[in-house]
C-alpha cells in the first residue's frame, strides 16, 4: 500500500509562481513512473507531468515551459508552477504507477495505481 499526499496548493495572481508537493510513502518515488494530473469541475483529469526513475520529464503542452516537475528524495515529488493563467487553476493531484513510464502511456490517468487527494490551485486574473 502507498499514499499520496499533496500540498501546497492555493490562490496566486496570473503570472505569479506555485509550488505544490507530494509526500509519499516508501520508496515509490525512487523506483517507479510518478505523474501529476490536473482536474476541473466537469471535466477528464488531465495529466501535466511526469517524471521517470532516471530523472526525466515529461509534459504537457499546456504547460510546457512554464511547469517543473522535480524529486529531491525517494518520497517527494514537486511541481514548480510559473508563468500561471488563469486556466492552470484546478485541483491537482500527483499518483504513483508500478512501472518505468516509458513502458506505459503515462498521460492515461487508468493506469496509476495511487493517487493524492488533491491540492487546490486557484489563479485569478
Amino acid at each position: 500500500q502507498v499514499w499520496l499526499a499533496e500540498s501546497g496548493g492555493g490562490s496566486v495572481e496570473a503570472g505569479g509562481s506555485l509550488t505544490v508537493s507530494c509526500a509519499t510513502s516508501g520508496d515509490a518515488v525512487a523506483k517507479y513512473c510518478m505523474g501529476w494530473f490536473r482536474q476541473v469541475p466537469g471535466k477528464e483529469r488531465e495529466g501535466v507531468a511526469i517524471i521517470e526513475t532516471d530523472g526525466t520529464t515529461t509534459y504537457s503542452d499546456a504547460v510546457k515551459g512554464r511547469f517543473t516537475i522535480s524529486r529531491d528524495s525517494a518520497t517527494s515529488v514537486y511541481l514548480q508552477m510559473n508563468s500561471l493563467k488563469g486556466e492552470d487553476t484546478a485541483m491537482y493531484y500527483c499518483a504513483v504507477v508500478f512501472e518505468l513510464c516509458a513502458t506505459i502511456s503515462h498521460s492515461d490517468e487508468n493506469v496509476y495505481s495511487y493517487w493524492g487527494q488533491g491540492t487546490q490551485v486557484t489563479v485569478s486574473s
